[in-house]
């Protein structure tokens, strides 16, 4: 018997206890009760040794936000002032795709080239010439960057042609100005370096190659060489080449019909040296400018 009563006793006690709990919580107030009833003093700014500033309040959301939109407003500030600063330092550059593009040659450039591609006798004015730069993957498989020299008629034409390459990961060697070479045509051909504007005239004549005028440019020529005929004697340029001048044999980087350098080539209107009757080119295309 003394036993139940103990147990009714420890219950009643507890059913007491709760009681006053509830009794207290709901006389009691809490931090989100204050601020509903007091807000200018809840959200008040607490300034050390100043007293806050007279005005609205604002709730936490409305300072968060006010917070965020002066961050971002520098931001976005910057990013048009480096827009306009890019505009300004290249107000002529024609952007085809992203790391395609071409431009009108930079004094550096000018200067680099004068004497050597750019001959001191050379009646092309600067302003014929442009700049382009290319993406290509070279014959390690990796992206990189080329630099060519041609004439404004054609400019248009390789960006398009040397982005459809790329996209479909055709590889070339390199793409080097022949400025590098001293403007040697030999050695950049020895090289497999691909190239177009060299100034020269045809030899014997008083005429300006398509080199020359920045309107031809050869592709892989180590792999695609030019072949002519002496005597009835083949002739290979550039020395080394000649394994590859029988066009019947299958290698690689091999410029036939059925390549797609040379499709592309044909679709904008170029003519390829391959198809020469007296020699053979088979690095070269040439476009003829329109008058």
């Amino acid at each position: 018997m003394k036993k139940y009563i103990k147990y009714i006793a420890v219950a009643a006690l507890f059913i007491l206890l709760c009681i006053s709990v509830s009794i207290t919580r709901r006389n009691s107030e809490t931090l989100y009760d204050y601020a509903l009833r007091e807000p200018e003093t809840a959200y008040a700014e607490h300034v050390t040794g100043t007293a806050a500033s007279p005005g609205p309040a604002t709730t936490d959301t409305e300072s968060i936000r006010m917070t965020k939109t002066t961050v971002e407003a520098p931001g976005e500030e910057e990013t048009e002032e480096q827009m306009a600063q890019t505009d300004t330092v290249y107000p002529d550059r024609i952007v085809y795709q992203p790391d395609f593009y071409y431009e009108p040659l930079s004094d550096d450039l000018k200067q680099r080239i004068t004497g050597l591609s750019y001959k001191e006798d050379c009646p092309l004015p600067y302003d014929d010439l442009r700049h382009v730069s290319v993406l290509y993957v070279n014959f390690k498989g990796n992206t990189s960057t080329g630099d060519i020299i041609c004439n404004k008629a054609i400019a248009q034409d390789l960006v398009e042609i040397f982005y459809e390459l790329y996209q479909a990961d055709y590889q070339i060697e390199q793409i080097r100005l022949i400025d590098e070479y001293g403007a040697d045509d030999l050695l950049s051909m020895q090289d497999n370096n691909t190239s177009c504007f060299n100034y020269r005239t045809i030899a014997g004549t008083n005429k300006i190659s398509m080199h020359g005028q920045g309107l031809a440019i050869d592709i892989n020529p180590f792999f695609n060489p030019y072949i002519t005929y002496k005597n009835g004697r083949q002739q290979v340029s550039p020395a080394g080449a000649e394994s590859y001048a029988d066009r019947s044999q299958p290698f690689a980087y091999k410029i036939d019909e059925n390549d797609l350098c040379y499709k592309l080539f044909m679709e904008h209107g170029f003519s390829w040296g391959g198809n020469w009757n007296h020699s053979k080119d088979y690095q070269h295309f040439e476009k003829k400018a329109e008058e």
